[in-house]
């Protein structure tokens, strides 16, 4: 999915108590810390986070302006209060029309709403733009808390399929909620 700049969602993204900014290549140290001390609670669902390195920081900072250039991704770190408590983006692979959130969130911020609210304020975004009918989330069957932000927001569970890559603590199934500009 192509978009000009016209088409794209705003590089800051404000949802009390979270405030969504565009990753800049200047967060090297602080996306590479993050993800080292959330590593233990990411590893059973998010299979980029092991092993990962600053090269691996550096890769998704550097892929994340070049996804933001082509219109193909926009990814934000969620931040509270100016500290880094996780990322967000907004992804065109869910087909024509659509664009799936991803989210992660640093575990000194859980329970806390924050994924709820960046995937809010994802979803309003995305559901701006032209082209955009839908958005979904995907995730690991067995990860119930990231079912709880799809099913907060009011989104409607379309059903299964393979993940792209599997997780560690899941059969690498997951599980797809929709949500539709026309409700």
């Amino acid at each position: 999915m192509m978009r000009d700049a016209v088409h794209r969602p705003g590089e800051t993204l404000e949802y009390p108590p979270v405030i969504l900014r565009r990753w800049q290549p200047g967060q090297l140290e602080a996306v590479y810390r993050a993800v080292i001390q959330a590593q233990a609670h990411l590893r059973p669902w998010t299979p980029w986070a092991d092993p990962y390195t600053r090269d691996s920081a550096a890769e998704f900072l550097a892929g994340c302006d070049d996804d933001w250039q082509s219109g193909t991704a926009f990814g934000y770190a969620i931040t509270v209060g100016g500290r880094l408590a996780g990322g967000c983006g907004l992804m065109a692979r869910t087909g024509p029309g659509g664009l799936e959130i991803g989210y992660w969130v640093h575990p000194d911020y859980l329970r806390r709403g924050l994924a709820t609210a960046a995937a809010a304020a994802l979803t309003d975004a995305a559901l701006l733009l032209p082209g955009v009918d839908h958005v979904e989330i995907v995730h690991d069957e067995l990860n119930e808390a990231s079912a709880g932000v799809p099913r907060k927001l009011g989104y409607t569970r379309l059903g299964e399929r393979p993940l792209d890559m599997r997780s560690e603590a899941g059969p690498g199934t997951g599980v797809v909620w929709r949500l539709s500009r026309s409700g």
